[in-house]
C-alpha cells in the first residue's frame, strides 16, 4: 500500500433488508433462484459503495453473498452432511446445530471466485478476501469421518488453499483466514494449527493475512468476554509462532478489549490490522477515540506496518452504524496520518 495507515473491515458488514434479515447471522435470504443470485450482486456493490463513501482504503465484498463466514463455505465441499445435524459446542462457547461430515471432503468447485471476479471488476481499489481458516471450520462441524481434529484440519488447508490460489488469479489483493478459534485452543495452535494455516497460503504471492478475534458482538460472545478476567491474554500464547510464520499481517482486537497493548511486541516485524472500531455496541466512536487505539499500537507496532481495522465482523449490526463506524476509522486514521 502506497498510503500510510490504510484502513479496512475485518470482514463482514450488515445486509439491507431486502436481502436478509437485519442484525441477524445465519438469517435465511429473502429471495430465490435468479432474484437472489442478482440480489446478493446488488448488495455486493452497495457494500463496495458504503466503504468507499466511508473512505475505506483497502475494500472487500462484505460477505454479502454468504450466510456465514464459515457454514457457505463448507456447504460447497463433498463430503459433508447438511441433512444430518448434531449439536455442538462452539469454540466451548455456545451450543449449536451443524452439519456432519461423513466422507471425505473435496471441493467440486470455487466457492467464491466468480464474486471476486465481480468485485475486482468494479472497483481499483486493493481487495481484501476472507475465508475461514481450517481449525475455525473443523469447530462448525461435527466429523464422523477422519475422527481427527487435526487431519480434518489439513485436508481443509488444501482444500482452502486451492480457493485462494483461484482468488489470487481473480485480482485478490490481501486473502484473510478467519480463525477466532486461534483464541481457545492454544496448545493446538501452537501443535498443529499455525502449520495448517501455512498450506493454506502455500504458494501464493498476494499478501495473506488471520484475523483473530474475540467473536461477533452476539449474547454468547459477549457473556464469555465477562469471563476472562482483568486482561485478555490469549494472543500471548499464540504470537510468538505467528510472528516466526509465513503469514504477512495479523488482524487483532484491540478496541475495548481488555487485551494488553504490549502483547503486540511480540509480533514486532509483521503487519498488524488494529482493531479500532468495537462490533459489540451501538456505540458510535468518535475519530478521537479511533487514534488513540492506533496512537497506543505504533508504541509495538511500525507505522509502516500498521493497518486500522475494525474489531470483527459487522454483520449483526445496524447499517447505519457499521457506516458510521467506518467514518470513524477513517478519521481516526486521518488524524494519526497527520501526525506520524
Amino acid at each position: 500500500m502506497t498510503i500510510r495507515f490504510p484502513t479496512s473491515t475485518a470482514g463482514s458488514l450488515p445486509k439491507p433488508a431486502w436481502l436478509a434479515q437485519p442484525e441477524t447471522l445465519w438469517s435465511p435470504w429473502k429471495l430465490e433462484g435468479d432474484a437472489l443470485v442478482e440480489a446478493k450482486r446488488d448488495a455486493l456493490l452497495l457494500s463496495l459503495h458504503e466503504q468507499v463513501a466511508a473512505g475505506v482504503d483497502i475494500v472487500s465484498d462484505g460477505e454479502q453473498t454468504r450466510q456465514h463466514f464459515v457454514t457457505t463455505f463448507i456447504e460447497h465441499l463433498d463430503g459433508v452432511d447438511f441433512e444430518s445435524r448434531k449439536t455442538v459446542k462452539i469454540r466451548n462457547r455456545y451450543d449449536a446445530s451443524v452439519p456432519t461430515v461423513r466422507a471425505a471432503v473435496a471441493r467440486k468447485e470455487s466457492v467464491f471466485v466468480e464474486d471476486a471476479r465481480f468485485l475486482r471488476a468494479h472497483t481499483t481499489q486493493p481487495i481484501k478476501w476472507a475465508l475461514p481458516g481450517p481449525m475455525t471450520m473443523i469447530d462448525t462441524l461435527y466429523d464422523d469421518h477422519y475422527k481427527s481434529r487435526e487431519k480434518l484440519a489439513w485436508e481443509f488447508a488444501k482444500i482452502l488453499n486451492q480457493e485462494a490460489r483461484e482468488l489470487e488469479a481473480a485480482g485478490v489483493d490481501i486473502i484473510q483466514f478467519d480463525e477466532p478459534a486461534f483464541n481457545v485452543f492454544s496448545d493446538e495452535v501452537n501443535d498443529w494449527g499455525i502449520a495448517a494455516l501455512e498450506k493454506a497460503i502455500e504458494g501464493l504471492k498476494c499478501e495473506t493475512a488471520v484475523h483473530i478475534c474475540y467473536g461477533y458482538g452476539i449474547k454468547a460472545n459477549t457473556d464469555w468476554k465477562k469471563t476472562l478476567g482483568s486482561e485478555w491474554r490469549q494472543y500471548e500464547a499464540v504470537f510468538p509462532k505467528l510472528q516466526a510464520s509465513n503469514i504477512d499481517l495479523i488482524s487483532l482486537e484491540c478496541h475495548n478489549s481488555r487485551v494488553p497493548i504490549e502483547l503486540l511486541a511480540l509480533i514486532r516485524g509483521k503487519k498488524v490490522m488494529v482493531g479500532a472500531i468495537d462490533v459489540a455496541t451501538d456505540e458510535i466512536e468518535t475519530p478521537e477515540v479511533v487514534a488513540e487505539t492506533l496512537r497506543r499500537a505504533l508504541q509495538y507496532v511500525d507505522a509502516a506496518y500498521l493497518y486500522p481495522c475494525t474489531n470483527c465482523g459487522m454483520a449483526p449490526l445496524r447499517r447505519d452504524v457499521a457506516r458510521a463506524k467506518l467514518r470513524a476509522l477513517s478519521a481516526g486514521a486521518e488524524i494519526v496520518r497527520s501526525e506520524v
